[in-house]
């Protein structure tokens, strides 16, 4: 009886250390990608498609790893993905063509959908559901830090050491959480009491979880916000290096900018969620997300040549996003412990099915030329923002009220 509430604590401060740097596998997987596009065009032909296929193999392969992790444990199906995003990211180095970049980039994806879903549905197993949003900003604020280095480091490592290094890098940031989750990642997952042993994947549980109210709302904000976002990793380097003339250094400090604001939003959201609760704060947020897209809309209309009102709407913009995302992702599973696993894998695949949709096809109107200027990375923000403050005015206090009621 003495035993075990001691090890709970260390388990607690382990995980609370872990989990900014395995949320932060996304963006060394994205981020630090980014300004290696256009090299990588240059080399194998075009680069865009390893990114969307990735997107679309992380979004298809948390609905595998939500199941698994709920019937083996968060911990073996963690040490395989950290193991296998570490393999991918070397042989997507290695590539020789546009083909195997792709397909090294897909198995990074569903190798990091196991990350990801572990780690979130981990929050869930060890913290309550009022406290899911908290944690959730904590860790997100860690993974900003990373974001914030991850462009820069990848800026770097194109002009000083060519794209593949960045590769390589991954690998070894992937390699070195493996040694440290084998060591410190203790399993989090306990069957309820009184289930049977096969509890830990319910029959139904896929309908379970879409039958639940509160996961389609805030699973909905989380993919509404992340969306937008997408668009805007996936075309900016096309518009801030292809059309306003940028360096790849230079733009990797553009989504290394954002990184800061989102650290700073995601302190924000905490602050907020102690004072005003998760629906008034979504809703500041939701007017950030609008008013950062309209900023960006007008500089196309009025300095379509200009890169400031698309920075700072970006920024305006990326505050929102700190502060829907935490809420968003603790919200969409608070309402389901038992199947904390399927609830995170099917808010991550709908984020991911929103950003692949997005992205592919706002991208069918760049081309060579860029006659579209900045506008197809600024539309489908526009319309995030428009989405997520009709969830966050409409759809989140309905929900509200039919609680208290």
């Amino acid at each position: 009886m003495s035993g075990a509430p001691a090890s709970q604590p260390r388990r607690g401060i382990a995980f609370a250390m872990l989990l900014p740097l395995l949320l932060a596998a996304q963006p060394v997987a994205t981020d630090s990608y980014l300004p290696a596009l256009p090299e990588i065009a240059r080399d194998l032909g075009s680069a865009s498609s390893s990114l969307t296929v990735f997107i679309l193999a992380f979004g298809v392969a948390q609905l595998l790893c939500g199941p698994l992790a709920d019937r083996f444990g968060r911990r073996p199906v963690l040490l395989a993905g950290l193991g296998a995003y570490a393999v991918a990211a070397l042989g997507c180095a290695l590539a020789g063509s546009v083909l195997l970049l792709a397909a090294g980039r897909a198995v990074q994806g569903f190798a990091m959908a196991a990350i990801l879903v572990c780690s979130r549905a981990a929050v869930r197993d060890l913290y309550p559901a009022h406290q899911g949003p908290q944690v959730m900003a904590r860790g997100l604020s860690g993974l900003g830090v990373v974001a914030l280095m991850s462009p820069l480091l990848g800026a770097w490592g194109v002009q000083a050491l060519g794209w593949r290094w960045v590769l390589v890098g991954m690998a070894v940031y992937a390699l070195v959480l493996l040694g440290l989750c084998w060591h410190s990642f203790a399993e989090t997952h306990r069957p309820m009491q009184g289930d049977a042993p096969d509890a830990s994947a319910p029959r139904g549980s896929a309908r379970e979880v879409w039958c639940n109210r509160p996961f389609r709302a805030w699973a909905s904000l989380a993919a509404c916000t992340y969306g937008g976002l997408f668009c805007f990793l996936l075309l900016s380097p096309m518009v801030y290096i292809g059309y306003l003339g940028m360096s790849p250094v230079t733009y990797g400090w553009v989504p290394a900018g954002g990184s800061v604001v989102y650290i700073s939003s995601t302190l924000l959201c905490r602050r907020l969620l102690a004072r005003v609760g998760p629906v008034r704060t979504v809703q500041i947020g939701s007017v950030l997300s609008l008013t950062g897209a309209s900023i960006q809309a007008l500089g196309c209309l009025l300095l379509p040549h200009s890169p400031l009102p698309l920075l700072a709407g970006h920024a305006v913009y990326v505050m929102g996003h700190g502060i829907h995302q935490p809420c968003g992702q603790a919200g969409a599973v608070g309402d389901l412990p038992h199947l904390a696993g399927r609830a995170v894998s099917w808010s991550g695949f709908l984020m991911m099915l929103m950003a692949f949709c997005a992205g592919q096809t706002a991208a069918l109107f760049v081309d060579a030329h860029y006659s579209a200027g900045a506008w197809p990375m600024v539309l489908p923000l526009l319309l995030a923002g428009l989405a997520l403050v009709s969830i966050a005015y409409g759809w989140l206090p309905r929900l509200q009220g039919a609680r208290r009621g």
